[in-house]
């Protein structure tokens, strides 16, 4: 689609005018001195812009189109929803058809020892929402003061003041007052870049666990109150966790009574050829953070599924104290419920976590084949439809390039080749997450796309 040139360039000078744009160089969108894209459509694993280009979304925007561009099915149940009943709140338990039946699914999707399902708009709001619960919860077994967090280091949970603390990414806290007290960080299970090259991954494992412990013991476990982790890092560089870590940490927040939330914002609904990453690794969380894949994000909608040991004790102190004084005013939106209906549904009867569980194979190897020989290449790895591929200035040297100047290069010469896919920051990564909708042909122009941006940045 082609608008008349007046109006690009209207709409060009309004967006650098008027809009702030999130994560991005204000001053140089001010300026005009980057360009931008303003997307006018799409379909499938596709997306067009106002000028006519179409390109591949190999990142299924930021990990959460995961049914695809275009879908009528989803936005068809919205659009009959806001006819019927576009908002009624839910607090004092007020409800709507749809929340209620999504509700449902979601339940009948999430593992057996969860509860209850809270709504709210964004994976930001629903780690507030996470944490907010666990201080409660031990506030009510008369535990006020386990109420620290622990997180990862490279870890993404939000961009609020809670969630943005448990995010392990500088440029998150630099300049903001971030992170709060009471926020801890741990080693990052990223076995490329252990302490020691000669490490193996079960000595690396052994290394991070001691750390966590250290960590706790230094702090004092009756001063913790959760770890939140995601099962597979996302934005930290898209990072499956090494063998056996994820036994080892719930071991360790076991014995020293630790909750666990496991940030499914990313790895929910399929994404790693699970329905949840948290059944994938075989985490018993005590929390769940969903979001992004739960709608296709089509209409913004998160949860927390909370399980039945915390709800209990919730439960029990309504009880004893009154109603629990949280909620947000769009929490169980209907528009947003309906979109999520659907949505599962379409999970189910495209087949899209069994397409995920098929081609995230396919992708590695297209990865592998394709970035075979190159120099610069440290690592390919990835989990399901989430992959990565990292480079450094010598990787046989452990010579890291210095960070974010790379990979932003090579994203912007994959955009220039009609493919979208994603630098990870604080390193030289480029992460791929597209639409579970995806098939081995869209997989191979991915691939092979990346190797001639690749070297035409970093020529052999």
């Amino acid at each position: 689609m082609n608008l008349e040139p007046r109006i690009n360039d209207e709409l060009a000078a309004w967006d650098r005018d008027f809009l702030l744009h999130p994560t991005t160089h204000a001053a140089k969108h001010a300026r005009g001195d980057v360009p931008g894209r303003i997307v006018t459509g799409g379909d499938g694993v596709f997306i067009q812009d106002r000028d006519g280009n179409r390109m591949l979304d190999a990142f299924a925007a930021l990990y959460c189109v995961n049914a695809g561009y275009g879908r009528s099915e989803i936005a068809d149940a919205m659009s009959a929803q806001a006819q019927k009943l576009a908002f009624f709140h839910s607090f004092a338990g007020q409800g709507n058809e749809p929340a209620i039946r999504l509700a449902k699914m979601i339940m009948d999707r999430a593992p057996d020892h969860m509860s209850r399902v809270y709504f709210g708009l964004s994976g930001s709001d629903a780690n507030e929402t996470n944490v907010k619960l666990a201080w409660h919860y031990n506030i009510l077994r008369g535990n006020p003061e386990k109420r620290k967090i622990i997180s990862r280091w490279r870890a993404y949970h939000g961009s609020g003041l809670v969630s943005g603390s448990m995010t392990g990414l500088q440029a998150y806290h630099a300049r903001f007052h971030l992170p709060l007290d009471g926020f801890l960080h741990t080693a990052c299970p990223q076995y490329l870049r252990r302490p020691d090259a000669d490490m193996g991954e079960a000595d690396f494992v052994a290394y991070l666990l001691a750390e966590l412990e250290a960590l706790i013991e230094r702090e004092g476990p009756e001063t913790i109150c959760a770890l939140i982790g995601e099962p597979a890092m996302g934005t930290g560089g898209i990072m499956p966790p090494p063998e056996g870590y994820w036994a080892g940490v719930q071991d360790i927040l076991a014995r020293h009574d630790i909750l666990l939330i496991a940030d499914e914002v990313v790895t929910g609904f399929g994404r790693t050829g699970d329905m949840f990453g948290s059944e994938f690794y075989g985490l018993k969380p005590d929390f769940m953070t969903i979001a992004k894949g739960l709608t296709s994000a089509y209409a913004p909608l998160s949860g927390s599924i909370i399980s039945k040991d915390v709800f209990d004790v919730l439960m029990q102190g309504t009880d004893d104290f009154g109603p629990l004084a949280h909620g947000w005013t769009y929490s169980a939106h209907p528009v947003s419920a309906a979109a999520g209906i659907a949505t599962l549904d379409l999970i189910d009867d495209m087949s899209l976590i069994a397409n995920a569980r098929d081609m995230g194979p396919v992708f590695l190897q297209a990865l592998n084949e394709a970035m075979d020989g190159h120099p610069n290449v440290a690592e390919v790895r990835g989990v399901g439809l989430m992959a990565a591929v990292e480079f450094a200035a010598d990787p046989a040297a452990r010579d890291w390039f210095p960070p974010m100047t790379v990979g932003p290069k090579i994203a912007e010469a994959m955009a220039r080749r009609g493919v979208i896919a994603r630098a990870m920051p604080e390193a030289n990564t480029i992460g791929f997450a597209p639409p579970l909708c995806i098939n081995a042909e869209e997989i191979t122009i991915a691939a092979r796309t990346l190797r001639a941006a690749a070297d035409e940045i970093l020529p052999n």
